[in-house]
């Protein structure tokens, strides 16, 4: 079956016609757009076929934020979302919305293995719950139910829950966050904005001003791809250690959700953030965290963990999802 398949996130929206047959994909079209251009994802959904049409009776789409009864709104974007009003809107015979890491979780399915990257083999024997975490504009969370014979993929929105401090450190970074935003999520710290974060919780905090180099590129393109790039370059102090402790804390909470979910059949890494720092969550600090869980930490080593390095993924989730509802 052909799928009009969606990947909507808050930076960028990607849009494809897919076929499938629930285990395998082949694209036919795509395109990916800058979502804050458009007021509304109808209108990407317009240009989209606009240029390249299609013949799908189904679309499934994956939201970055909560979907219920069919609707979502985007967590960072103003944008409300309705299957049954998309469907009417674009001639489709029936429209699923997916929670976007959900979606992320319906795609590792499709993946071959060089589509991985190992940070721990974990157990040879591996098998059971499985979880997906993926920090990019956002921090999203998802897992897969295994049933027994096959992962079954279900969203969440942990990322939203209360950051937990551990250190003095943390604890001032927890303190300074909480002046700025009242309640203080994972979100805060563990996304690209988290990166940002820290590194003005550490400018001000080590009393240390951002050099005037930088500042612009923060100002004139990705603040956070900036203060990675500085760190990477060894350029700046500051942005390393704000690259060190965002690494540590992506570990403590993928370690958080791994744990909740007794994910024995392995954590993968999503979002756009993990292939991009590949050497840093390859450097012992990522897994020391993820593993640090005082009785349980044989339990996390034995857990294998991947990053995903298919930017794709996401996006052949929703037409897996739709072949195997329909």
């Amino acid at each position: 079956m052909k799928v009009l398949s969606g990947d909507i996130g808050g930076t960028k929206t990607s849009l494809a016609v897919i076929e499938t047959d629930g285990r395998s994909v082949e694209v036919s079209a795509l395109e990916t757009f800058s979502s804050r251009e458009f007021t509304r994802f109808d209108d990407i959904v317009t240009r989209f076929l606009d240029q390249h049409g299609h013949d799908c009776e189904q679309a499934a789409f994956g939201v970055a934020g909560p979907v219920r009864a069919g609707r979502a709104t985007t967590t960072n974007l103003p944008w409300r979302l309705d299957a049954e009003q998309l469907a009417a809107a674009f001639g489709l015979r029936r429209v699923w919305l997916l929670n976007d890491l959900e979606a992320n979780a319906w795609g590792i399915t499709a993946l071959p293995p060089e589509d991985f990257r190992v940070l721990q083999a974990g157990r040879e024997t591996a098998r059971g719950n499985a979880a997906v975490i993926a920090a990019g504009t956002g921090l999203g969370e998802a897992g897969l139910y295994w049933d027994g014979e096959r992962h079954r993929p279900f969203a969440s929105e942990g990322g939203h829950s209360d950051f937990a401090p551990a250190t003095e450190l943390e604890i001032e970074l927890l303190r300074y966050l909480r002046e700025r935003h009242g309640h203080v999520s994972w979100e805060r710290v563990v996304s690209g904005t988290g990166l940002v974060n820290i590194h003005a919780f550490l400018s001000d905090y080590r009393a240390s001003p951002t050099p005037s180099w930088l500042a612009e590129e923060m100002r004139s393109g990705d603040a956070a791809a900036a203060i990675s790039h500085a760190a990477r370059r060894q350029d700046c102090p500051l942005c390393a250690e704000a690259m060190e402790l965002f690494v540590h804390l992506y570990g403590v909470e993928a370690g958080n959700h791994a744990l909740k979910l007794m994910a024995t059949g392995g954590v993968f890494l999503g979002g756009g953030i993990a292939p991009r720092i590949l050497d840093q969550l390859e450097q012992p600090a990522f897994l020391e965290a993820f593993c640090a869980k005082g009785r349980m930490e044989a339990l996390m080593r034995d857990m294998p963990v991947r990053v995903i390095l298919n930017e794709r993924t996401a996006l052949y989730g929703p037409a897996l999802f739709a072949a195997i509802a329909v």
